[in-house]
């Protein structure tokens, strides 16, 4: 296991190194509505069940994306099946920080935030995987294909073909809103 030089892995040592990594991974793969602490705490459930069974055949990084992606797929799909729970449940926040931007400037960033995420939710699982990987991430196509277990080449495929799909998105959006002014 390069990671520890060789030493068993113990599950402190994981989450200390490698928590923030998952939350952001959480984060950008399951979006705005993903609870982050829910889907960090749900990951390193599982990674504290399977870490004895870790054998290093994979790098570390990379068993812990698959973890994450496939319990943020998950909660996607729950979330979906129970949408208007989280309608009822939305949180309100407590503190209003003093330097905030102005309401007008806030709600627009919040809008371009959720058209962001509708469309990027529109694309298939795996373009949107490469686009959050690639766009949000900064990882390039061999660090992708790592932890994708594909080639390089298959992830330029995939690139290109989600920016197209997402770029076609973004086209239809400003026709359907051209149409109604």
């Amino acid at each position: 296991m390069p990671e520890n030089g060789g030493a068993p892995l113990d599950f402190d040592t994981v989450y200390r190194r490698h928590g923030k990594i998952v939350a952001r991974w959480a984060a950008r793969l399951g979006g705005p509505g993903i609870a982050v602490d829910d889907m960090v705490q749900e990951v390193f459930l599982v990674v504290s069940r399977r870490l004895g069974g870790f054998r290093g055949d994979a790098r570390l990084t990379t068993w812990l994306f698959r973890i994450t992606q496939q319990t943020v797929r998950n909660a996607r799909r729950q979330r979906r099946r129970w949408s208007w729970i989280s309608r009822l449940s939305k949180r309100v926040e407590d503190s209003v920080p003093a330097d905030r931007p102005t309401p007008q400037e806030d709600r627009e960033r919040h809008e371009a935030i959720a058209e962001f995420y509708r469309l990027l939710e529109k694309l298939p699982e795996k373009y949107r995987e490469a686009i959050v990987l690639h766009e949000l991430e900064g990882m390039d196509a061999p660090q992708i294909g790592e932890l994708l277990g594909l080639k390089a080449a298959t992830v330029r495929v995939r690139l290109h073909r989600a920016r197209a799909a997402f770029l076609g998105a973004i086209e239809d959006g400003a026709a359907m809103k051209k149409g109604r002014s």
